[in-house]
């Protein structure tokens, strides 16, 4: 039989289909540590608001049995207030990770694309192999 002429072009198609599916792979992992970290802020903004509502009550009832001064109650406020100024800092960075998740996803689907459109470049050239290996054998038949 003789050489498949388009072998070094079915060989090309071959690692670049194999490079589609390692970029898809990678794109994969990269939206799972994405969402991983979105997952890790948002339980954090949700422990320290927690934390934040059982400090002040307890600074609250530390002040009570003190007895209530204005000096107290002011220093109760501000130390609220920044809990809170901290807690507005987490939000900002889910907002910013939701974005960064949300881009991950948009490359997974390029890479998904990507590898499709390598895997059915690469079944097209099989499929013209294997329709010349069986047209080279009707041909020797014929002979």
């Amino acid at each position: 039989m003789p050489a498949y002429r388009l072998e070094t072009l079915l060989e090309i198609r071959a690692r670049a289909e194999e490079a589609a599916k390692q970029a898809f792979a990678e794109a994969t992992q990269a939206v799972a540590k994405e969402r991983a970290e979105l997952k890790r802020l948002e339980d954090d903004l949700a422990r320290r608001k927690a934390e934040r509502k059982a400090k002040v009550q307890a600074y609250l009832q530390e002040v009570m049995r003190k007895g209530v001064g204005a000096g107290g109650l002011a220093s109760m406020n501000r130390f609220e207030d920044r809990l809170k100024d901290e807690e507005a800092e987490v939000a900002i960075d889910i907002g910013r990770q939701k974005v960064a998740v949300a881009d991950a996803e948009k490359r997974l689907a390029e890479k998904r694309d990507e590898m499709v459109v390598a895997s059915r470049e690469k079944k097209a050239i099989e499929k013209h192999k294997e329709k010349w290996a069986k047209q080279v054998k009707t041909e020797r038949a014929a002979r």
